[in-house]
C-alpha cells in the first residue's frame, strides 16, 4: 500500500538539510574561442544568464549595526547575492586522468557541499595527493607533494569572478593539487571588516547613499552603476557619515592581484548584455611560474574543462563540461588561432561546449565496481565521452544524489506488485474452488 501511496509523488526534490538543490536546467550551452600571439593567450567565453550576478556578500546597515547578507546556501542564494563565475581547468598532459575524465578526478570524498561533507572545509584535490583513493584526511607528506608539483602534477585554474575580480579587469589565477588554492602572491579581494573596531574598513567615496538594499534585491543595480569597492571608489569608513537603514557596503574590498596570482587579465570588460555574459581573458603564454601555471607553446596540445556559476549559486552547484583538447595552431576540440598584433579579431566561429549539472559523483565512487558499473572502463582508461553524453551525465548525477530513495521506491513498488499478483492468485484460486464445490 505504501508503494502505491508514494508512487508518482517523486523522490527527486530539493533537500537543503542534505545539501541537495537541483537546478531547473540540467544543461547550459557555453561558447568558446581561443587565440594567441607571440606572447599572450586569449580565451573568450559566452554563456546565457537571466541576469548578471555582480554581487557577492554585502553589509547591510540596520539600527546602528552592520549585518552580513549573502551567506552561501545549497542552490540559489535567495537574495541573489552570489557572483556569477566562469572557470577553466587547464593541463599539459601531466595529469593524464584529467584528459579522459575532466573535473571528476578532482572530486574526492568529503568535499564541502556534499551530503557527506567532512567536518572541516575540503576543496577539490587530485587523487595522487592522497595516500588512499579519495581520503580527504590522508594527505601525502610534504616532500611527495612538492615532488608532484615540480613534476607538473597539478591543474591550472583560470577563475573569473563577476563580483570579486571583474570590476578590476582581472581573473583569479589558481590551481588544483592537494587542494584548490591561489597561486603565489596576493588575490584581488579581501574582507571589508575591521575586527578591532567592529566596523567596515572602507566605504564608497560617494557616501552612504551609493547602494540600497531594496535596489540590490530587486536587481536594479547594473554594471553601469558604482557597485564594487575598487581603489578609485573607496575612502576609509566614517561611522558619522549619516548611515540609514537599508544602506549597503560590499563585504569585499578589491585591489589588483599581485605576483603569480594576478597573472590573468580581462580584455576590455566582462559584460552582461541581453541575457548573455561575454568575457575575454588573457595571460602570458609563459608566465615564468611553472610551479603555478601551465606554460603554453605554439603547436602544443592541452586539455581543458570548463565550469560556470549563474543564478546566484556557489560551491558545487555549478555546471561543468567534459574535457576538451585545445590545440595552439593545431586542430582540436578547441583550436587556438595564431595572430599578429595586440588583441585578436574574433570571427563568428565558436566551439560549442555543453555544460551539465554533475550532482555528487565522486572519483572514488566511479572507481568502485560495486557502486559504478563502468569502473572497469575507467581502469582500462576509456574516456568518459566515449560512453556518456553531457545529458546522460546530468541525469546520472541526480540518480546518485537520490540513490537510496530511488532504491527504496523501487523495492516498495516491487513488493506491491508481488502482493498484487499474490492477491490476484489467491482470489482466482478461491473463485475456482467455489465453482468446483458448486
Amino acid at each position: 500500500m505504501s508503494a502505491w501511496l508514494t508512487h508518482g509523488t517523486g523522490v527527486v526534490r530539493d533537500d537543503p538539510e542534505r545539501n541537495i538543490a537541483i537546478p531547473a536546467d540540467l544543461t547550459v550551452p557555453l561558447q568558446v574561442q581561443a587565440a594567441y600571439n607571440n606572447t599572450t593567450m586569449f580565451f573568450r567565453y559566452r554563456w546565457p544568464a537571466q541576469k548578471p550576478g555582480i554581487f557577492h556578500d554585502v553589509l547591510r546597515y540596520q539600527d546602528g549595526e552592520w549585518i552580513v547578507e549573502g551567506k552561501a546556501v545549497p542552490g540559489s542564494q535567495p537574495d541573489g547575492l552570489h557572483e556569477d563565475r566562469a572557470a577553466m581547468m587547464l593541463d599539459d598532459g601531466s595529469v593524464p586522468e584529467f584528459g579522459r575524465y575532466g573535473g571528476y578526478v578532482t572530486i574526492g570524498d568529503g568535499l564541502a557541499g556534499l551530503t557527506d561533507e567532512a567536518p572541516e572545509e575540503v576543496t577539490k584535490y587530485l587523487p595522487q595527493t592522497r595516500n588512499r583513493l579519495g581520503a580527504w584526511d590522508d594527505k601525502a607528506d610534504d616532500a611527495k607533494l612538492a615532488a608532484q608539483r615540480e613534476a607538473g602534477y597539478f591543474l591550472d585554474l583560470w577563475h573569473w569572478r563577476g563580483g570579486r575580480s571583474n570590476p578590476l579587469g582581472e581573473a583569479d589565477d589558481q590551481s588544483v593539487a592537494d587542494e584548490r588554492g591561489g597561486d603565489a602572491g596576493k588575490g584581488a579581494y579581501s574582507t571589508n571588516w575591521d575586527k578591532d573596531l567592529n566596523q567596515p574598513k572602507v566605504m564608497f567615496v560617494s557616501g552612504h547613499d551609493t547602494l540600497k538594499w531594496d535596489d540590490i534585491k530587486a536587481g536594479n543595480v547594473t554594471q553601469d552603476n558604482t557597485y564594487a569597492l575598487i581603489p578609485a571608489a573607496t575612502v576609509p569608513y566614517d561611522q558619522n557619515a549619516g548611515w540609514q537603514n537599508g544602506d549597503v557596503i560590499p563585504r569585499r574590498i578589491l585591489t589588483p592581484g599581485e605576483g603569480s596570482r594576478g597573472n590573468i587579465g580581462v580584455v576590455g570588460e566582462g559584460r552582461w548584455t541581453d541575457g548573455y555574459w561575454d568575457v575575454t581573458l588573457s595571460r602570458a603564454l609563459d608566465t615564468g611560474s611553472p610551479a603555478d601555471d601551465k606554460i603554453l607553446k605554439d603547436q602544443g596540445i592541452y586539455q581543458v574543462a570548463f565550469a560556470i556559476h549563474r543564478n546566484a549559486t556557489g560551491g558545487r552547484w555549478h555546471y561543468v563540461s567534459l574535457p576538451e583538447n585545445l590545440g595552439l595552431g593545431r586542430s582540436g576540440g578547441i583550436t587556438a588561432t595564431p595572430f599578429q598584433g595586440t588583441n585578436p579579431t574574433w570571427g563568428d566561429e565558436w566551439a560549442d561546449v555543453t555544460l551539465f549539472y554533475p550532482g555528487q559523483v565522486t572519483w572514488p565512487m566511479l572507481n568502485n565496481a560495486n557502486a559504478h558499473a563502468g569502473a572497469e572502463y575507467i581502469q582500462r582508461g576509456v574516456p568518459v565521452a566515449f560512453r556518456h553524453s553531457p545529458e546522460q551525465l546530468a541525469n546520472y548525477g541526480i540518480e546518485q544524489e537520490f540513490k537510496p530513495q530511488i532504491k527504496r521506491q523501487w523495492l516498495l513498488t516491487l513488493l506491491a506488485g508481488i502482493l498484487l499478483i499474490a492477491a490476484f492468485g489467491f482470489a482466482l484460486n478461491a473463485t475456482l474452488s467455489t465453482r468446483k464445490g458448486a
